[in-house]
Order: C-alpha cells, then sequence, then structure tokens
C-alpha cells in the first residue's frame, strides 16, 4: 500500500507509468477471480485505492499546470 507523501514525491512520468501498470494488474486480479483462481478479493480492493490515490495527486498536478 503506497503512502499519500510517497505518492506525492513521484515525478508525473513515473505516476502515469505506475497508474497504468496498476490498471493492468487490477484487470489481471478481476480475470482470476472470475476464473476462480484467486479467492482473496481484499489485495484488489487495495490496488484499487492505491489506483485511485494515484489519479487524485495527477489531477492535483494537471490543475496546477492550467492555472
Amino acid at each position: 500500500m503506497l503512502k499519500m507523501e510517497d505518492i506525492r514525491k513521484m515525478p508525473t512520468k513515473e505516476l502515469v507509468e505506475k497508474s497504468t501498470a496498476l490498471r493492468d494488474e487490477i484487470a489481471e486480479m478481476k480475470r482470476r477471480i472470475h476464473m476462480g483462481e484467486v479467492t482473496n478479493t481484499r489485495n484488489i480492493r487495495v490496488k484499487r485505492r492505491d489506483l485511485a490515490r494515484m489519479l487524485t495527486v495527477l489531477s492535483e498536478e494537471l490543475s496546477k499546470e492550467k492555472a
């Protein structure tokens, strides 16, 4: 689980790359859950929250650039 302070320290390019990778991971986890390979759904919740944190920081940075 990533902390907000760590996410804010990341450069924008790295945030974009990590958010894309997280989206792929979440999609793969959903597929595995659907297939019955994975029964622990807690991990997907944690990853979705991390993704939301990253997207929040990205939107904050974009709004700073526009202002």
